[in-house]
Order: structure tokens, then C-alpha cells, then sequence
């Protein structure tokens, strides 16, 4: 761990050089460390500092709106995910009634922009996760019949 910990070292410094050269900063209490492992066995989180601050370790963090966890289980983002989806399935079931709810072909519209969008984005890195994480995306999103229920025909 030594070894990986001083090439980490190194190369945080030569990228504080760089941004020092280059007119930007990296501010310490911004910046956050994920030891991404999935070894059973317990052993210390790298210690790496900027500028002799120590960069805190935090077992998950956003990146790009995707959330990765120590062990890339990819579980907290699911749940995160689902509860967006979740919500807003909600205010698409409220703008569906039948007496005053906007048009169909528009609420599928706006299922797919809003709920299909945020499920694509970033599959490509979340897709290959166990089934049983990603079944619980399942439970949230409506099947196409389902779709129909709450969004009615005229």
C-alpha cells in the first residue's frame, strides 16, 4: 500500500504544480478520496495531502451525477435514482387525471424526457451491477401497461 500511496502522492503534486503554473488552485476541504476496494480484509485508507492538508476519505461520491461507492456496488446511486423517479412519477400521475390531466401523447412525453432520461444517463457505468440492484429500479418504473393505467386514454 506504500507504493500505490506515493505514486498517488506524486501525482497529486504534480498536478497542484501544474494548476500553479497554469493560474487555477485545488482547495484541500473541496477535494474528497474514495479507496475503491473490494477486498473483505480491512486495511488503511491511503493518506494523501495537498499542500499539507489532508484530503478526507469518504466511503462514496458524486461524480458527474453518478454516485460510486467504496465497493462499486452502485447501490446508493440506484436508491437515489429511484427516489427522483419516484417523485417525479408522482406529479406525472397528478398531471394524468382524466377530468383536467394534460393529453397523452404529451405525458409520454414528458416520461420520457424526464424519468427515461435520468435512468440512460450513466448506464453505460451502473448497467453491469448485480440484477438484484437493479431490480429495484424496477419497482419504481411502470411497464408499458402500467404506463397506460395512469396515463389515460381520451
Amino acid at each position: 500500500m506504500h507504493l500505490i500511496e506515493r505514486q498517488l502522492q506524486n501525482a497529486v503534486n504534480k498536478l497542484i504544480a501544474w494548476c500553479d503554473n497554469n493560474g487555477h488552485t485545488i482547495s484541500a476541504e473541496k477535494s474528497r478520496c474514495v479507496h475503491f476496494c473490494r477486498k473483505r480484509n480491512m486495511h488503511l485508507d491511503p493518506n494523501i495531502r495537498i499542500r499539507n492538508s489532508p484530503i478526507p476519505v469518504v466511503n462514496e461520491i458524486r461524480f458527474l451525477g453518478v454516485i460510486f461507492d467504496r465497493k462499486l456496488t452502485f447501490l446508493p446511486h440506484v436508491l437515489h435514482l429511484r427516489k427522483k423517479c419516484e417523485k417525479s412519477l408522482n406529479i406525472l400521475k397528478v398531471l394524468s387525471k382524466t377530468s383536467w390531466g394534460a393529453d397523452r401523447t404529451f405525458l409520454l412525453r414528458i416520461y420520457q424526457a424526464v424519468i427515461l432520461s435520468r435512468i440512460d444517463y450513466g448506464c453505460t457505468v451502473y448497467g453491469s451491477v448485480r440484477p438484484t440492484v437493479l431490480r429495484r429500479l424496477d419497482t419504481t418504473l411502470p411497464s408499458g401497461s402500467a404506463l397506460e393505467r395512469f396515463v389515460p386514454l381520451r
